[in-house]
């Protein structure tokens, strides 16, 4: 929690492996990310941890089925395709976008966009998921739908989430609230 230039996002892309820390230890799953390769960065982020971000980043020529089954291919899931086919309509019922399966991101509405976002980031299982603004770009109601969506979704898959808000009305949703100001945890 705080205000836009107060380093949560810069926090949380560190603690998520996109950007290396310029100090002290990133420990995950007793490992030292700042220790890591790349590419053992990347095989953590792939199999282990979920993204959601203020702008959904879905792939506009993919349909909300083909989302999910590619963020499995990039999990390197040992499933079969059937399998894969079988997790992605449960997870999309999960969501309560199965009956979007065969949509494009295109004739989706924000709060839609967004469902397909938290599915594809929780698919493959992640032990975090990490969340960076999830509901800046959606009006209050939505907001709040999103946020009870991604509360009783890691509570029911026992996932942490790690996730960066200015927004005090998403507080709540929240187990736990830490505050940052001027780059410091306060």
């Amino acid at each position: 929690m705080g205000a836009s230039g107060y380093g949560k996002s810069t926090l949380l892309t560190i603690a998520a492996g996109l950007q290396r820390a310029s100090g002290g230890k990133v420990q995950f799953d007793g490992n030292n990310l700042t220790e890591m390769t790349q590419e053992e960065i990347r095989k953590i982020r792939a199999r282990r941890f979920g993204f959601v971000f203020q702008s959904t980043h879905l792939v506009p020529f993919l349909t909300v089925e083909d989302q999910l089954m590619l963020m499995l291919d990039v999990a390197e899931s040992k499933m079969n395709k059937r399998e894969q086919k079988e997790e992605v309509a449960k997870v999309l019922k999960l969501v309560e976008m199965d009956h979007r399966k065969h949509a494009y991101p295109s004739s989706l509405s924000g709060g839609e966009k967004q469902r397909v976002a938290i599915a594809r980031a929780i698919i493959h299982k992640p032990k975090i998921l990490f969340a960076d603004e999830p509901t800046a770009s959606l009006d209050s109601k939505r907001s709040r739908d999103v946020m009870t969506l991604i509360r009783d979704l890691t509570k029911t898959l026992h996932i942490t989430t790690l996730m960066v808000t200015h927004d005090e009305e998403m507080l709540p949703y929240a187990d736990r609230s830490i505050t940052m100001k001027d780059g410091l945890i306060v």
